[in-house]
C-alpha cells in the first residue's frame, strides 16, 4: 500500500519525535462559517520549523506553529480559537469568513508517545483507529470502529460528540480496477485526484503495459489473485472493465466474497444478465449478486472513456458517501 505524502502527518511526527527534533500535532476541532479544512484535518510541526499538512490553507498556519513551537516548551496542549470576518477572510485562507478551533498537542508531552505510536503502526496495517481527547480533562483513549463512533467512521467525519473530540483515522482509500482498457487510463488518474491509491490488473502484456500506463502499479497476475495479493476490506472498491468473462468473474467472484464498499462491472444490461446467470450457478445469493452496480457508472448518458470514467467515480463516490442512497 502507498499512502499519499500529504496524508503522513501522524507519521511525520513520531519521526521527528523520535528523532529528538519534538513535534506537535494540530487538529482543527470545529469551524463556522467557510473553513476550507474541515474537523480532523492535521498540521504537524517539528522542534525546527518544519510542516506537514494543513488547517486552514492560509496564514493562519503561522499563528499555530508558533503556538505549537510553544508547546514544545511548555509541554502543554493549546485549544485555540481564530476567527475573521469577510473582509478580511481572503488573505487568511477562510474564503467567505469564518471560525476555527485547531487543538494544539505536543508529542511526549500532552499527546503520549505510545498513543501516536500505536496510531502510526494501525495505519500501517490499515486498521481504523479514532483518537479522542476530552477537551475538560484532557484524558486521551485509543477507540476502534465499532459501537457510538461507527457513523463517524463511515462518513470519515471527525468531530465532537459533548467534550470528548473525536480524529478518525481511517485506512486510506484504494481502487482495483480490473482491465487496463481505454476506460482504464482515464479512470486511474480520476480515482487517484479523488484520494484512491489505485491498482491496475491486466494479465495481458498488450493491455497492462508500462507504456500505456507509465508510472502506474500494474498486476498481471490472474485477477482474483491480484486482489487477494492486494487485499479486499470496506475502504476498497473495484471495478471490472475487460467485458471478458475469463477475466472478469474471477475478480466478481473474489469481491463478492469481501466486504468491500463498491463493486461495479462494465457491460450493458444483456451482459449483465448472463453474468447474473452465471453467478446464480456458481451459488452466489441474489442479495450477494445485488451488490454488483452493473451497468457501471451512474446514468449520466456518458459515452467516451473519460465520461464513462467520471459516470464510474461519480457512482464510487456516492457508494462511499451516501450508501443509503444506493438502490439495488
Amino acid at each position: 500500500m502507498s499512502t499519499a505524502d500529504h496524508d503522513q502527518i501522524p507519521e511525520r511526527a513520531l519521526a521527528w519525535h523520535r528523532a529528538g527534533t519534538g513535534a506537535a500535532i494540530a487538529t482543527v476541532v470545529e469551524t463556522w462559517g467557510s473553513a476550507p479544512r474541515p474537523a480532523g484535518s492535521l498540521l504537524a510541526v517539528s522542534g525546527a520549523g518544519e510542516m506537514a499538512g494543513s488547517v486552514s490553507g492560509g496564514c493562519v498556519e503561522g499563528a499555530v506553529v508558533a503556538e505549537a513551537l510553544e508547546a514544545l516548551q511548555d509541554c502543554k496542549p493549546r485549544l485555540l480559537t481564530f476567527g475573521v470576518a469577510d473582509e478580511d477572510a481572503f488573505a487568511v485562507g477562510l474564503a467567505c469568513g469564518g471560525t476555527i478551533r485547531v487543538l494544539v498537542e505536543p508529542v511526549g508531552g500532552a499527546m503520549p508517545e505510545g498513543l501516536l505510536a500505536e496510531i502510526v503502526a494501525a495505519r500501517a496495517a490499515r486498521l481504523p483507529r479514532a483518537y479522542l481527547v476530552n477537551l475538560d480533562s484532557w484524558s486521551r483513549r485509543l477507540a476502534g470502529p465499532d459501537g457510538p463512533l461507527a457513523a463517524r467512521f463511515r462518513a470519515d467525519q471527525s468531530g465532537l460528540d459533548g467534550a470528548e473530540f473525536a480524529v478518525i483515522h481511517n485506512p486510506p482509500l484504494r481502487m482495483a480496477i480490473v482491465g487496463a482498457v481505454h476506460i482504464a487510463q482515464a479512470l486511474v488518474p480520476l480515482a487517484r485526484a479523488c484520494g484512491y491509491d489505485p491498482l491496475l490488473i491486466d494479465p495481458r502484456d498488450a493491455f497492462g503495459s508500462a507504456a500505456r500506463f507509465p508510472g502506474e502499479r500494474i498486476s498481471q497476475d490472474w485477477p482474483d489473485e491480484a486482489l487477494r495479493s492486494f487485499g479486499l476490506d470496506p475502504r476498497t472498491a473495484v471495478v471490472t472493465l475487460t467485458h471478458d468473462p475469463k477475466l472478469d468473474d474471477p475478480a466478481i467472484r473474489a469481491a463478492l466474497r469481501s466486504d468491500i464498499f463498491y463493486l461495479g462491472c462494465l457491460g450493458s444490461s444483456r451482459t449483465h444478465a448472463k453474468r447474473v446467470a452465471r453467478l446464480t450457478d456458481a451459488g452466489f445469493t441474489g442479495a450477494e449478486i445485488a451488490r454488483i452496480h452493473a451497468p457501471v457508472g451512474l446514468d449520466i448518458g456518458a459515452k467516451s472513456p473519460g465520461e464513462i470514467a467520471v459516470a464510474i467515480m461519480a457512482e464510487v463516490t456516492q457508494a462511499l458517501r451516501r450508501p443509503a442512497r444506493q438502490v439495488t
